[in-house]
Order: structure tokens, then C-alpha cells, then sequence
């Protein structure tokens, strides 16, 4: 170890431990360079656009001991590196994030930033609704994204709204975002939206026995989802339409479990949206076809 004497040499060390013990990349980074190279910065205390020729500068003998602490967690223990630094990035946004909450990475991000178009008027969103919200990132992204709109976010566990909370703070707006202890719409009372958004549990049965170790320090309440991944997300489509204004729209993310989402419902026009940043199974429905569709999600 005492070849490691700058901040390249302990992002190459990290890296290459990484890939020596295949650990699994998938909260933030898709690489062992990246998450080297994160990891490492976060430890020095230097921000992530840190310039080239600064890598080569000295580290201490305690900064290269931090580093091998936190790279000893990441490797042998397979702990997120977002719970290792204590933060998560979501649509350019930093939020901290605990054991209790899941790690943002949904691509409903992308749509956030987007505003939503074309599927939503920006100037008529006056309230939205961020189902299993967790760290609370979907909700105060939606804030920032729609500066004029009150913001309700919901869900069933009080330590996650917990760390929701700390987010509000965080981020300033206690004023425009109320977090709500709720499961999905329990306590929802005579409020209608014109956008509800959620990454709820979809996790099936079979995926929840394969999942990764990373996977397995996220907190189970918002992964698994019964047999076929689809427990909390029949619950939303039963009830959501009664939630909605007229032209609100509802957009949902299943991940894996898009496939059995259209077997379960072979009538149903889920509109699968595409993201040019990459991820899937994220649907949305219109009010309109909620209250059509209204007697097939009252079946299940």
C-alpha cells in the first residue's frame, strides 16, 4: 500500500479492487472507474469536476487510510457507495439518502426535468402527488420543476419520511412540499391532482431471491412487491383515477415487471415511455382512461 502515494493511484487501486472481487454497479454507476473515481473525491473532500492535473497531487497518510475504510465497505461488504457518502444525485439534485430509503436512479428523472412534455401543460400543474416517495426525491424534484404547484409526498414508512423530510429542509421548500405518513392513498382526503408520480415497490418473488448484494442493504418494504411484482401497482390503478382532476395524468414506474403489467391487463393502452438517457417500464395513463378502463382494475 505504500506505492499509493496520490489521488490516481487510489482511484486506480479502488477501480481495479472493484472488478477484482466483480462487485455489482448499478446506484449511480454503471463502472468501476466512475465509482472509483466518486468514491475517492467524496473521501478528499474535492468536488467531482475536480481538473485533471490535481489527481496527481499527494494525499496524507489519514486520507489514504479514509479511502481504504470506505473502499473496504464497498468491496467486501457491498454496501451502496451512495449510503457509504450519505448522498444520492437525482435530476441534478442532491439528496441525502439512509439505509431506510431506496437510492434514486429511476428515469422518471428524465421526465421531470422535461417537465413532463408533451404529455403535460406545465402552467396547469397546480398539484402533484409522489407516491412511495422514500428519500422524497421524485416530490422536490417536481418542485423545482414546477415552481408554482403544491407538492404532496406519501409513504407508508415513518424512517423514510424521516429522511424525506431532511430533504425539505435541505432543499428549501417546506413551504411548497408537505410529506405525508400514508399507504398510497390512506390519507389522501378530497384532494385531486393534475399529476401523480410513482416508483413504488415492483420487485417479483423470483427477482427478490437473485437480487444483488448491493440490492439486499436497500430496505425490503420498497422493493418487493408479491409474487409477480404487481401487489402495490394494482392498488394505484384501482384507486388513482379518484385522485386525479379531469386532465391529470398518472405515470408509474415497473421496471421489470412491465411484461407481466400487460399480461395482467391485455386491454389496457399503457403508453411505455422512452427515455434517451437510458431506462424502461415506465408507463403513463391519462385520467380519462383510468376512469374508462375503471371496471378492469376493480376485476384484480
Amino acid at each position: 500500500m505504500e506505492s499509493l502515494t496520490t489521488i490516481r493511484d487510489l482511484i486506480r487501486f479502488s477501480a481495479s479492487e472493484m472488478n477484482k472481487e466483480h462487485v455489482f454497479f448499478g446506484h449511480g454507476t454503471d463502472n468501476a472507474f466512475d465509482e472509483a473515481y466518486a468514491m475517492v473525491l467524496h473521501v478528499l473532500h474535492l468536488p467531482f469536476d475536480t481538473q485533471e492535473q490535481y489527481l496527481a497531487a499527494h494525499v496524507t497518510a489519514d486520507e489514504k487510510n479514509d479511502v481504504l475504510e470506505m473502499l473496504h465497505e464497498r468491496v467486501h461488504n457491498r454496501v451502496p457507495l451512495p449510503y457509504l457518502m450519505g448522498y444520492a444525485m437525482f435530476a441534478g439534485l442532491e439528496f441525502t439518502v439512509t439505509p431506510d430509503v431506496l437510492i434514486p436512479r429511476s428515469p422518471i428523472a428524465e421526465l421531470i426535468e422535461n417537465e413532463f412534455e408533451p404529455w403535460v401543460d406545465a402552467e396547469s400543474v397546480h398539484r402533484v402527488l409522489d407516491l412511495c416517495t422514500g428519500s422524497g426525491c421524485i416530490g422536490i424534484a417536481c418542485a423545482y420543476a414546477f415552481p408554482e404547484a403544491l407538492i404532496d409526498i406519501a409513504d407508508i414508512s415513518n424512517n423514510a419520511l424521516d429522511v424525506a423530510r431532511d430533504n425539505i429542509l435541505l432543499h428549501g421548500c417546506s413551504v411548497q412540499v408537505q410529506a405525508l405518513e400514508s399507504d398510497l392513498f390512506s390519507a389522501i382526503e378530497d384532494q385531486r391532482y393534475d399529476l401523480i408520480v410513482s416508483n413504488p415497490p415492483y420487485v417479483d418473488g423470483q427477482e427478490m431471491q437473485v437480487l444483488s448484494e448491493e440490492y439486499q442493504h436497500e430496505p425490503k418494504l420498497a422493493l418487493e412487491a408479491g409474487e409477480d411484482g404487481l401487489d402495490i401497482v394494482r392498488r394505484i390503478l384501482r384507486e388513482a383515477g379518484q385522485y386525479l382532476t379531469a386532465q391529470g395524468v398518472l405515470v408509474v414506474e415497473v421496471g421489470a415487471s412491465a411484461e407481466a403489467l400487460n399480461d395482467a391487463y391485455p386491454t389496457i393502452p399503457f403508453l411505455w415511455l422512452e427515455f434517451e438517457y437510458g431506462g424502461d417500464g415506465v408507463f403513463l395513463l391519462t385520467a380519462e382512461q383510468l376512469a374508462q378502463y375503471q371496471d378492469e382494475f376493480d376485476k384484480e
